[in-house]
């Protein structure tokens, strides 16, 4: 697997020495994940926040998390602006693509399905559009597999022929930083990933 530090690291290098931004497309899971991802890559690329999490549940859950992103990147002022799109809410799209993984424990397989859903959909806009790379939010939580983000980001790059920026955003302190940023920010930070089984695993 890449060495995701080196790799940033270059990345970076090659970035600053062009004196030009690329343009990425950011799939974010939620406002309190994106602030210290943006308050980083924002200084390296031009950026769009792509908000699409079919898996959220309810859809009034999934409503006040999108209003929160909205807000956010509202005042979260950064030199070149934040753009934003918004996924289509289609929860049916999240039960079907995780259909016989139901009773998998929360951490495994079904989520990796759920990675896969949001991220595919991600690299599909970021090729559509002509972004020059594109990534998520997700790998910032504690509970999310990095490593596997990563290995289904390497997937669709070769699928979609669009650059995926490999990341593991909770090392050196992002995770620490999106905390401090929501409570700086008073942002909302929900009690259970989003879907419908989070909501259960987190009232056993």
């Amino acid at each position: 697997m890449i060495n995701i530090k080196k790799y940033l690291e270059e990345l970076i290098s090659d970035i600053e020495k062009k004196c030009e931004k690329p343009t990425l497309l950011l799939h974010s899971c939620c406002a309190p994940c994106s602030s210290y991802v943006l308050e980083y890559l924002s200084v390296y690329f031009d950026i769009t926040v792509y908000y699409y999490n079919p898996n959220i549940y309810p859809q009034e859950e999934y409503s006040r998390r999108l209003e929160e992103q909205k807000t956010f990147l509202s005042v979260f002022k950064l030199e070149n602006g934040i753009k934003f799109v918004q996924g289509e809410y289609l929860p049916e799209r999240f039960y079907e693509s995780i259909k016989g993984l139901e009773d998998c424990p929360e951490g495994g397989e079904r989520c990796f399905k759920c990675y896969a859903l949001r991220m595919e959909e991600a690299a599909k806009i970021a090729k559509e559009h002509g972004f020059d790379y594109f990534t998520t939010t997700l790998s910032i939580s504690p509970h999310k597999n990095a490593q596997k983000i990563n290995e289904i980001g390497a997937v669709l790059q070769e699928k979609y022929g669009v650059k995926y920026l490999f990341a593991d955003f909770k090392k050196k302190n992002g995770y620490k930083r999106s905390v401090e940023l929501s409570k700086e920010y008073n942002l909302y930070r929900q009690e259970y990933c989003g879907c419908v089984f989070s909501v259960r695993n987190k009232e056993i």
